[in-house]
C-alpha cells in the first residue's frame, strides 16, 4: 500500500488503525468536527469519500486490510447521524454558553471577524445556510455554535441540520462508494490520497490564513485609531431575522 506523506491526516491510515471499529472511529471524528469544535483542520470531505471507497473494497473483497465490511447504506446512515448529532450538540453548546462562547479577540477561530463572517453567511442564505455550511470548511465547525448563540428556532434549525447532515454525510460517503465501480479513478484516489490531502489542506488554509492576516491588520489599525472592541452580545446572530428568512 502507498505510504502517505502525512499519515495522521490520511483517512486510509485512520480507518485502518481503527480496525474492526473503523465505522465508529469515522463517526466520532465527524461528530467531533461539528459537535466539539475540534477536528476542523481534518479534511472531513476527504474522510467521507475514502470511507465510502473502503466500504466498496470491503463489500467486494478487494482489500486484504482497511476494508469496511458493512453494507454501504448502514455506513452512510451512521455517518449522516453522527453529523446530525454533532450539529445538535454544537447548537446546544452555543445556546447554553451564550455570547460568552465568543472570545473578544481579532484572531483565532472565535475571532470577532469569524463571528461577523458567519453572521453574514446566515443573513445571506437564511435557512439554507445550515445546509450549505456543511460544505464549507471552518464554517462547518463554527455555524452550529453561532446558531445556538443566536437562539434560532430549535425545531427549524434541527430540520435544516438533518437535511444538511444527510446530504453531506450520506451523499459524500455514497459518492466514494460509487467511485469503486471506476477502478482507475478509485485506484488513483487511494494511491495518491496524500496529494489530495495536501491539496485539500492548502485550499482550506489559504482563505483561513488570508482572513487571519487581514483581521490582524484591521485589528492593529483599529487599536491605533482607538476604536473599542465590540462586546460579545453585540455579535450574536439576529434570531428574528433568521427565523423570518426560514419562513420565506
Amino acid at each position: 500500500m502507498h505510504t502517505a506523506l502525512i499519515p495522521w491526516l490520511d483517512p486510509d491510515t485512520l480507518i485502518t488503525s481503527f480496525g474492526a471499529f473503523a465505522l465508529l472511529g469515522v463517526c466520532l471524528i465527524v461528530f467531533a468536527e461539528t459537535g466539539l469544535l475540534i477536528g476542523f483542520l481534518l479534511p472531513g470531505d476527504t474522510l467521507l469519500v475514502i470511507t465510502g471507497l473502503l466500504t466498496f473494497y470491503g463489500m467486494h473483497d478487494l482489500a486484504s486490510e482497511g476494508g469496511i465490511r458493512i453494507d454501504i447504506w448502514w455506513v452512510a446512515l451512521a455517518i449522516g447521524l453522527a453529523a446530525f448529532l454533532g450539529g445538535e450538540v454544537g447548537y446546544l453548546i452555543g445556546h447554553k454558553a451564550g455570547p460568552k462562547v465568543f472570545e473578544r479577540k481579532e484572531t483565532g477561530i472565535f475571532s470577532v471577524e469569524n463571528v461577523r463572517r458567519t453572521n453574514r453567511f446566515f443573513e445571506r442564505f437564511g435557512g439554507l445556510a445550515v445546509i450549505l455550511a456543511r460544505f464549507v470548511p471552518i464554517v462547518r465547525t463554527f455555524a452550529p455554535v453561532a446558531a445556538g448563540v443566536g437562539h434560532m428556532n430549535y425545531k427549524k434549525y434541527s430540520l435544516y441540520n438533518l437535511i444538511g447532515a444527510l446530504i453531506w454525510g450520506v451523499g459524500l460517503t455514497t459518492f466514494g462508494y460509487l467511485l469503486g465501480y471506476i477502478p482507475p479513478v478509485a485506484g488513483f484516489v487511494r494511491e495518491y490520497i496524500d496529494v489530495i490531502l495536501i491539496g485539500a489542506v492548502v485550499l482550506t488554509l489559504i482563505p483561513t490564513l488570508f482572513h487571519y492576516f487581514q483581521a490582524s491588520h484591521k485589528a492593529k489599525k483599529a487599536r491605533a485609531a482607538g476604536i473599542a472592541e465590540p462586546k460579545p452580545e453585540e455579535l450574536v446572530l439576529d434570531a428574528n431575522k433568521f427565523d423570518q428568512k426560514l419562513g420565506d
